[in-house]
């Protein structure tokens, strides 16, 4: 495939900085100059983003244009999974663009936008408009969205293995679809550093599956990721806790030592647990600062410009810097607790150094022994290359009826033409006549269980066979409603501004936390200690305090542990020749685990029972995840209960699953076997919170029930009271309702890794192996330190977590210590 050439106005300025254009590259460019579109899978630093935007930069050049006059309106799309790495695009592409003197204008375009220039950016457009798939989807909601979109070339889609497998994905897939519509010649572009299935990508990103319309290009292979895995400097990893403030001494000692040093952890709460565990060590007062999705607007931007201008020494963060964000200076990154997947380590290690030809340095820091093997599979993941990921799943109804409702915003439509766009994406290439006749008549009418009331009617086939909306206010509502990310409600944490009235915002707490906060109470937020004034209209006043007692914790998702890494974990437990690898302590935990008990090798499942404190416990070694293992322990106790087995109850991480009870069990098979999930799953989902739960976050996305009103915002309460009551009508009169077919989809999914209990079930079956000890054993260390601290976050209770993990211990490792030994 060969390039037009590139342009000589891009190869000088390449040179002027002492680079070349990387075969990449320019394969990239190529590949546009083909009229294809194209999967970038390149390696961070090699100039991923750059190479996207090179067509783009080359279509503006005089030697390109020839004379001709310059491109008119929107040219090229950028979409983003984060509004942060949009301006970090942004400021990076305004570089080459003003030292080639190309006359391209670049804007942003997000939540943070101020309406003025939203308004004005539809009417008269920059050349490049860098957003992200929620604003894009809005973008398109508008009538004028057709001229605006109509000359468009080319979309721009960074970081594509962050959000293609989810909802996000799916929502981006249909303006995709519907953007294709509006211009046939548009080509769209993929750029990820992190993909196991690049094929799959490709079948996602092409329009009709024609996965031959889209160019792979593989960029050039650099310097190897140079990963460590720090250990305690008295060489015992701890048995429990997830924190791992046993490292903070030595973290502050590697930020002295480093230029800047990046800082991840894998929670908001951790981030300010570690931040402030780093200032009270930090004597020499090192500039370090703290960045999470909670924190305002202004906060984050600030720390942002602080990080590019090399001011910081430190910066403690969570996902919200994971992905592009363009810091060259950085030292070092380290990784606070289990990595949880390969391609996330990649993506995490790549903020370090940025270049190509020089290698990344990162630092693993295990909060606890099993996270120690977690972390000894993911190094060795990285250091092989390999990569694991998400699969794709069909799109979500909710996210469809978000996109239906959008279309007729912008316009009258026909359903068989709208039918069309939507099934041209991979996502929903599945919806027949049948699914797409549910989800209009419930954007229609809210189903036919609500038909009857006014408020869910907001769209109408007139007799001409055209939909309408039924009112032009219905599209103000839409906009302000739609969007797919759907947090805890939140509430704003303001400065006092005098006479208690909020002033500067902070950020957000969520409404769970802030409900149990009053006047007084003194909390850590945004890295600093803070005295609650009041809380009021949604919004928690605040002023300085002198101490603090509390860290806010938040509901988001658990990272969950992917499937390739517990395979390396599980193999890693049964190579007993490779434990001499170990640190001292770690290699012990193994050998007298192997001469008491078994390990739990690949394909087997491991169950082991135990007396402990008056109680018999059982432990399941499913390296599951911790939501397959949380679903699992509320079906065994349900079954236990029965079965007249007495349960207690149940803890579980991502690698195990300890169960109590008053009884013995005696056998192991009918608690696992597979009908449990055609029996009490079934019977417990229809019953439980995480039902009700996805119903709300799905009820929310299809339009059904308004987050926001003019002027006015409901509260948490009232939108889950109003989805609880529309849930349990819809249960009783509609039960194939369109949203409670999305809720299951996503609580069997999402919510409880039907997949991955399936075959976890499958395989005791066959696999199931039961070891009787009379105490309990090394490796159940680890979860049953949890038991009694499951409900508290993580971190704050780390010190008691390890002192009760060392009485366990010594138990669990006297291997000649009598049967009858009290371990209560």
């Amino acid at each position: 495939m060969e390039s037009l050439t590139v342009p000589p106005e891009i190869d000088a300025w390449f040179a002027g900085r002492g680079w070349r254009v990387r075969r990449h590259q320019a394969d990239m460019l190529a590949a546009s100059d083909a009229g294809r579109h194209a999967l970038l899978v390149a390696d961070t630093g090699a100039g991923k983003t750059l190479a996207g935007f090179l067509p783009t930069l080359a279509d503006f050049t005089p030697s390109r244009l020839g004379g001709s006059e310059l491109p008119e309106g929107l040219h090229t799309l950028y979409v983003s999974p984060l509004k942060a790495l949009a301006h970090d695009v942004q400021r990076n592409l305004l570089a080459p663009v003003e030292e080639m003197g190309l006359p391209i204008r670049i804007e942003t375009r997000s939540g943070d936008t101020p309406s003025e220039r939203k308004k004005r950016q539809r009417t008269r457009p920059p050349h490049v408009l860098l957003t992200t798939p929620e604003s894009l989807s809005l973008l398109l909601s508008y009538p004028d969205s057709f001229e605006l979109f109509r000359g468009l070339k080319r979309i721009v889609i960074d970081e594509v293995h962050a959000f293609a497998t989810g909802k996000r994905g799916d929502l981006l897939a249909l303006a995709l679809s519907r953007l294709q519509a509006i211009a046939p010649d548009m080509r769209r572009v993929a750029l990820s550093a992190t993909l196991a299935n690049p094929e799959g990508f490709r079948e996602w990103l092409a329009p009709w599956d024609e996965i031959d319309a889209v160019e792979l290009v593989e960029g050039e292979v650099g310097a190897a990721a140079e990963v460590e895995i720090l250990l305690p400097e008295e060489e015992r990893v701890p048995w429990g806790g997830h924190a791992a403030t046993w490292a903070i001494p030595q973290l502050y000692d590697q930020i002295c030592a480093n230029r800047t040093t990046l800082i991840f952890t894998n929670t908001r709460f951790l981030a300010e647990y570690i931040f402030q565990n780093l200032w009270d060590v930090n004597e020499s007062n090192l500039p370090i600062g703290i960045h999470h999705g909670s924190l305002s607007k202004e906060a984050r931007r600030k720390v942002e410009g602080a990080m590019a201008r090399g001011e910081l020494r430190a910066l403690v963060a969570t996902a919200s810097l994971d992905l592009g964000v363009d810091w060259g200076d950085i030292d070092l990154v380290v990784q606070m607790g289990a990595p949880k997947g390969s391609s996330r380590l990649l993506q995490r290690i790549g903020r370090a150094n940025h270049r190509l030809d020089q290698p990344s340095r990162a630092l693993l820091v295990p909060g606890n022994r099993f996270e120690f093997l977690e972390a000894t599979a993911a190094k060795e993941a990285v250091d092989e290359g390999e990569r694991d990921g998400e699969d794709f799943r069909p799109g979500g109804l909710d996210v469809l009826a978000q996109h239906v409702m959008a279309c007729a915003c912008a316009g009258p439509f026909h359903e068989d033409a709208l039918l069309g766009e939507v099934r041209s994406s991979l996502a929903y290439a599945w919806v027949d006549a049948v699914a797409w006749e549910r989800v209009l008549s419930f954007v229609a009418t809210g189903g036919y269980a609500l038909k009857a009331y006014d408020k869910f009617k907001r769209i109408i086939r007139g007799r001409d066979g055209v939909w309408r909306l039924t009112h032009p206010e219905q599209a103000h509502r839409h906009r302000m409603n739609a969007g797919i990310i759907i947090d805890s409600e939140m509430l704003d944490v303001r400065i006092n501004a005098g006479r208690g009235r909020g002033g500067r915002s902070l950020g957000k707490v969520e409404e769970r936390f802030a409900a149990a906060l009053s006047p007084g109470d003194t909390f850590t937020f945004a890295g600093m200690s803070l005295e609650v004034i009041k809380v009021q209209d949604m919004e928690v006043v605040v002023k300085a305090a002198k101490a603090s007692a509390m860290i806010p914790s938040y509901g988001g998702a658990r990272m969950p542990l992917t499937t390739h890494l517990a395979e390396r974990v599980r193999a890693m437990l049964v190579d007993r020749a490779g434990w001499a690898r170990f640190p001292d302590d770690v290699r012990e935990w193994l050998e007298v685990q192997d001469w008491r008990s078994q390990m739990p090798g690949p394909g087997d499942l491991l169950v082991e029972s135990f007396p402990h404190a008056k109680r018999h416990y059982s432990v399941y070694y499913t390296f599951e995840g911790w939501n397959a293992n949380q679903s699992l322990g509320m079906l065994i106790t349900r079954r236990m209960e029965d079965r007249g087995l007495m349960p207690g109850g149940f803890v579980a991480n991502d690698y195990s699953l300890a169960v109590w009870g008053l009884k013995p069990v005696a056998d192991y098979r009918p608690l696992l076997s597979p009908d449990i999930l055609q029996d009490e799953f079934v019977e417990w989902l229809q019953n439980s919170h995480l039902l009700r739960r996805a119903f709300r976050e799905v009820a929310v996305i299809g339009g059904l029930v308004e987050r926001q009103h003019p002027g006015k915002r409901k509260t948490g309460k009232q939108v889950t009271f109003s989805t609880d009551l529309i849930y349990d009508v819809l249960r009783k009169y509609e039960p194939d309702h369109v949203l409670l077919e999305a809720a299951w989809a996503d609580a069997r999914n999402r919510l409880t890794d039907i997949g991955r209990l399936t075959s976890l079930l499958e395989r005791s079956a066959e696999q199931l192996v039961h070891v009787e000890l009379d105490r309990v054993s090394p490796l159940a260390v680890p979860v049953m330190v949890m038991i009694g601290r499951e409900a508290t976050p993580q971190g704050s209770v780390d010190d008691e977590l390890l002192l009760e993990a060392e009485t366990l211990a010594g138990a669990a490792m006297w291997v000649d210590e009598p049967a009858e030994r009290d371990l209560g």
